[in-house]
């Protein structure tokens, strides 16, 4: 398993390079300008990530089929066969190369991050999501639920060769677009993680590092959402695909 564990932990690695990357520009150099929009703000956040899936797919694609994501992971052993025995490896992979991406922007960014929040106690969200009502948690997962069931929902549409499968060389660019398409869609009330690695490994990170109001070992504990969330979603959305539109497809003899 080592080289698929390998593309798996390069490939969130390249992800949440591009996604913690631009976070920190929009939220690290603004002028205090009111209205200001820094650094393209939250469109240049959503296009960042989708550029970073593209990138990280075509990174792991070829060795591991690039989940880069635990909730990803989850639905291609519950719907399409992957191993169960792998599973747990390749999320502890997301979440280091998630991890370490986090480590990679602060060390890059640690004399404006000291700048800005000398006592590192408002931006830990350059790394990791907060709810937009932290009192409303309920709010927070049913945003990570239908986010991530649209995500997987559209993977598995993308992917089946049932459908109408793309070349494999756009496949990556294709996700990378469903990922702005949910950013801008659905980016409100949990910051969009749809991805267990890419919140933990960071907000993980934020702890280690001493960020305070992480979410994690202080503030609202509300790391829990962004788990629980995305990995139920994943198991709705493939739900939703094999069995309201896949199941009327014709078979095809190499089908994913």
């Amino acid at each position: 398993m080592l080289p698929e564990l390998a593309a798996e932990f390069f490939g969130t690695l390249i992800l949440l390079l591009f996604g913690n990357g631009v976070v920190a520009m929009v939220v690290l150099f603004a002028h205090g300008v009111p209205g200001e929009v820094v650094n393209g703000g939250f469109t240049n956040i959503n296009f960042a990530f989708g550029i970073g899936v593209t990138m990280g797919c075509y990174v792991a694609g070829k060795i591991s089929g690039a989940h880069l994501n635990p909730a990803v992971t989850l639905a291609v052993a519950m719907y399409r066969g992957f191993s169960w025995v792998k599973v747990v490896p390749y999320m502890i992979a997301q979440v280091a190369g998630a991890f370490c991406a986090a480590a990679i922007v602060y060390w890059n960014y640690r004399p404006q991050f000291h700048l800005v929040d000398p006592g590192l106690d408002h931006t830990a969200g350059v790394f990791t999501t907060f709810p937009a009502f932290p009192d409303m948690p309920s709010a927070g997962l049913l945003d990570q639920t239908i986010g991530t069931a649209i995500l997987l929902f559209l993977i598995f549409a993308i992917i089946d060769n049932r459908n109408q499968p793309p070349q494999a060389n756009l496949t990556p660019i294709l996700i990378g677009a469903i990922v702005v398409g949910i950013g801008m869609s659905f980016g409100g009330l949990h910051g969009y993680a749809i991805n267990p690695a890419r919140d933990f490994g960071p907000r993980l990170f934020t702890a280690v590092a001493g960020f305070r109001n992480n979410g994690l070992t202080d503030g609202v504990k509300d790391f829990w959402v962004p788990i629980v969330g995305p990995l139920v979603g994943g198991l709705i959305g493939g739900a939703a695909y094999d069995f309201g539109v896949r199941r009327f497809l014709p078979a095809a003899a190499s089908a994913v």
